[in-house]
């Protein structure tokens, strides 16, 4: 995990499958839905819209029936590279009351086969940032990365 700046975490992992497929993971409600959380917990719900302005929403639930909807938009999608979304603003870039995060993910060819994967976090203010620390971003962030790497094999294995 890096601090790229004041405001941003990030991690970079590479992942053992071709960008296209890495790309699907990202952007696939039913695929997104088997790795974007730490288990115990998982995704019930993904609804996307992958364009600029797009809805980018999902409902996470916890092992102890806690339930977190996310409420979200796309910012930019160049696709097989690069999806900014927030969720300061809803689909359509209608702006929402309070916001956590913008979270960039950039994607390149790491060489035979692989991906290299950037994620970021980026932040409104310093205590924000501080909050996703708690929460443990290195930790869930990398887990999840962990579930990507196994799916987007498994789904690279089956193409």
């Amino acid at each position: 995990m890096t601090g790229t700046d004041d405001l941003t975490l990030s991690i970079t992992r590479v992942i053992d499958a071709p960008r296209e497929v890495v790309w699907r993971c990202w952007t696939e409600s039913e695929l997104l839905k088997e790795w974007f959380c730490p288990k115990p917990w998982q995704v019930t719900s993904a609804d996307m819209d992958v364009r600029a302005g797009g809805r980018m929403n999902n409902v996470m639930g916890g092992p102890n029936g806690e339930r977190v909807e996310n409420v979200g938009s796309f910012l930019d999608v160049k696709s097989g590279e690069k999806l900014v979304f927030t969720d300061a603003y809803s689909e359509g870039f209608m702006p929402q009351p309070d916001s956590f995060m913008t979270g960039v993910v950039e994607l390149s060819d790491a060489g035979d086969g692989k991906t290299r994967m950037v994620w970021s976090a980026r932040h409104a203010t310093p205590e924000t940032k501080q909050r996703h620390l708690e929460m443990g971003f290195e930790y869930g962030w990398n887990a999840a990365a962990d579930q990507l790497n196994e799916l987007a094999k498994s789904v690279s294995e089956r193409a």
